[in-house]
């Protein structure tokens, strides 16, 4: 997928021009957060960069190396400000089509609050 063009018109691009709206976990320069719309667990948070990033393979290809170690710090921070250390919880990327990415715009998902499955 990193092969593609960026969509400005994708739906996180929209949420973080503020064209939607979003309820906010997490927010700096660097990074947004906020739950799903349609959660799949209690809790379910999606953390995108705020960069033009398509997927995780863009994003580790084409960020630096402090942006990335940041992205990750804060993904630990909402999981630990939400508990989700203590209870347990998951994280999730698709990379493409074939890997089940819908949006073309790097995310992450956290889930957790009970029920979820090891698969």
């Amino acid at each position: 997928m990193n092969s593609l063009v960026y969509d400005n018109n994708n739906v996180f691009a929209k949420i973080l021009r503020e064209e939607l709206s979003c309820k906010k976990v997490y927010e700096d320069e660097q990074i947004l957060a906020f739950e799903d719309k349609y959660p799949k667990a209690p809790t379910h948070i999606l953390v995108i960069p705020k960069g033009n990033y398509i997927s995780f393979d863009d994003f580790i290809s084409s960020s630096s190396d402090d942006n990335m170690l940041h992205f990750f710090k804060v993904i630990r921070k909402i999981a630990c400000e939400h508990k989700l250390d203590k209870t347990g919880y998951k994280l999730i990327t698709n990379h493409g089509e074939g890997g089940g990415q819908e949006i073309p715009h790097f995310h992450i998902h956290i889930l957790g609050g009970g029920g979820l499955r090891i698969d």
